[in-house]
């Protein structure tokens, strides 16, 4: 039985560190809703942190946020928003 190889990312596009392939979450804006998508394949660089996905996961995720119905069932959290003011010295 051979082990499957992952796909090779090849390095970063911004420091040339080896990208290697982790399940991370990624999050977009939909109509001024925060979406995050968990447990996504990409490639992240150890060294800098920039992430980049396959065109065939980049595909996946369009359609996932082109589901409504998904979106609707979705579970969903409370996050903290606070109002960028300059700081009074």
């Amino acid at each position: 039985m051979t082990k499957k190889k992952g796909y090779n990312y090849g390095d970063c596009h911004v420091c040339g560190e080896r990208m290697r392939e982790q399940r991370v979450k990624q999050d977009f804006w939909v109509k001024e809703q925060l979406v995050v998508i968990e447990d996504v394949p990409a490639g992240v660089c150890p060294r800098c942190g920039e992430r980049v996905v396959r065109a065939e996961i980049g595909l996946q995720l369009a359609a996932l946020l082109k589901g409504s119905a998904r979106l609707r069932q979705a579970q969903t959290m409370r996050v903290p928003v606070i109002r960028f003011e300059k700081a009074v010295a």
